[in-house]
């Protein structure tokens, strides 16, 4: 039997935060349940290469664009269920197990976020995130997704926009529901402004589902 899980990660120039992620992603390997890892390019000029293809990821090559990268990698995917992670999300111990329960349960899942990184404003940022992705069933692409490969192309699969894209697609599935387990995520687009750029997440998110269009948001998004 075929292990039932390919994993497919977006990357930009990620050799400073793949090596964390690829190692963390090894206790799914070792447990069986992970038939490919997928690592979907953007057009990076560092390591990020050697990196991936030094644990035999398939490497997939396109223009940047985060939902354009996600979709030409799950086209690769030969698994009946699919794990997305950016590539600075790192899943914590137990997340085989949690995946695993995940996939009998059937459904959309989500990982508990946490920052690499403490104080108030991390702890603040990741509690506002995690109770809006409970109670809405809305998770952010950096708390990871895991859907069923039925579901993601009945939901029409991942949009080719530059933001937004994990919204975009969430909106189309069922209701996501959290995995008992955490993921860490990188925090140095937050540094120095917390609050600020975590309110900026959420007039982005509401605007977009006023209808704004993902390219306007995104060159907002650089800007900020």
């Amino acid at each position: 039997m075929r292990a039932p899980l390919s994993i497919v990660i977006p990357t930009l120039n990620a050799e400073a935060h793949l090596p964390a992620l690829l190692v963390a992603l090894m206790e799914g390997v070792e447990a069986g349940i992970v038939r490919e890892l997928i690592v979907s390019d953007g057009g990076s000029t560092d390591a990020t290469q050697v990196i991936a293809e030094e644990v035999g990821a398939v490497w997939v090559t396109g223009p940047a664009g985060r939902g354009g990268q996600l979709g030409r990698g799950v086209s690769r995917a030969g698994g009946d269920w699919l794990l997305v992670l950016h590539a600075d999300s790192a899943p914590g111990p137990g997340w085989v197990e949690a995946v695993e329960r995940g996939i009998v349960r059937g459904g959309p899942g989500f990982f508990r976020l946490r920052f690499r990184v403490t104080g108030v404003g991390p702890r603040v940022t990741a509690g506002w995130a995690n109770l809006r992705s409970r109670v809405l069933g809305m998770p952010f692409g950096d708390q990871g997704l895991l859907v069923s490969r039925e579901a993601y192309e009945a939901a029409g699969g991942y949009p080719d926009i530059p933001l937004m894209e994990d919204m975009a697609l969430i909106r189309a599935l069922p209701r996501a529901r959290l995995l008992d387990a955490w993921v860490e995520t990188g925090w140095t687009r937050y540094a120095g402004n917390w609050i600020g750029r975590g309110a900026g997440n959420l007039v982005r998110q509401a605007r977009f589902l006023a209808g704004t269009d993902p390219a306007k948001l995104a060159r907002g998004y650089r800007r900020d």
